[in-house]
């Protein structure tokens, strides 16, 4: 048995729109036998809630949810609070949640939002793809980006927490000077090692050692599709190395949005994680 902490990333078993679906949810966590669940805590879509979402769990129900987590034998890894930005004709996915000013507001509040609920229950962690972040820093898009990060990093020092942008939309330099740009305890880094595939795995932790709290454990297999932990191009010795060599202690989310199998790809990559 190995000394890694192995979670999963609990919408890769499905929505958790309601309680009924979030206890299934955190069911299947504990039967697969990890020890930690990153939640999703904002709406899906207009038309699809979340139950975790900071506006609709409030007060003592934060206390409430976080013993029922605690009841199956779990803990909380961190939140995953995944907004996007509004969506113009032709494109292939939605805008930049925090690089496109259109309705930006709302979109920032609602993370700030986060950040208190991930603060009142326990676990600082908060997660999010805030777009692709510009190469170019005199861009309209980077300054505005910029000036985002800078309001949500504020925010997470003053109540506890970490905001942490996801890697993988952009070179691990690109996402470093943003950081450092900023310059608050506030900002931090949750690592894909399967989204870092083509600038660099390991190259990537080097960079960006310093602001990694908290990683999601995702494989790509180009052949098969699959996200399994350890049955594709991910190389995970020399990544785990990576990680142990800055001291790094934290969480391994294990995530599979693929739809294929999970449950028995989660089994399997937990049981290869363990090796470690």
């Amino acid at each position: 048995m190995g000394s890694l902490k192995i979670g999963v990333a609990l919408w890769s078993l499905g929505l958790t729109r309601n309680e009924p679906e979030f206890k299934a949810a955190l069911e299947t966590a504990s039967r697969i036998g990890v020890k930690g669940v990153q939640l999703f805590c904002v709406d899906y879509s207009s038309s699809e809630p979340c139950f975790l979402d900071p506006d609709r769990c409030v007060g003592v129900e934060r206390r409430r949810i976080l013993e029922l987590v605690e009841s199956y034998g779990l803990e909380i890894t961190g939140f995953c609070a995944q907004l996007t930005g509004p969506m113009d004709p032709g494109m292939p996915w939605p805008g930049s949640a925090l690089g496109d000013p259109r309705g930006l507001e709302k979109r920032i509040e609602k993370t700030m939002r986060a950040l208190e609920l991930a603060s009142d229950m326990g676990s600082k962690v908060v997660t999010t793809h805030p777009g692709e972040i510009p190469s170019d820093a005199s861009s309209n898009k980077y300054r505005v980006m910029l000036n985002s990060c800078r309001i949500l990093a504020k925010h997470a020092e003053q109540v506890g927490a970490a905001f942490c942008i996801e890697t993988g939309q952009e070179p691990a330099e690109v996402l470093r000077r943003l950081l450092e740009e900023v310059g608050s305890e506030g900002l931090k880094v949750n690592y894909d090692p399967a989204n870092m595939l083509r600038y660099g795995v390991v190259e990537g932790v080097r960079t960006l050692a310093p602001w990694i709290v908290h990683t999601h454990a995702k494989d790509y297999n180009p052949v098969t599709k699959r996200a399994t932990v350890g049955e594709g191009l991910v190389p995970w010795d020399d990544y785990v190395n990576a990680l142990k060599s800055i001291n790094y202690s934290g969480w391994f989310a294990i995530e599979d949005e693929t739809g294929i199998d999970v449950v028995e790809s989660i089994r399997r990559g937990k049981a290869f994680l363990e090796k470690y």
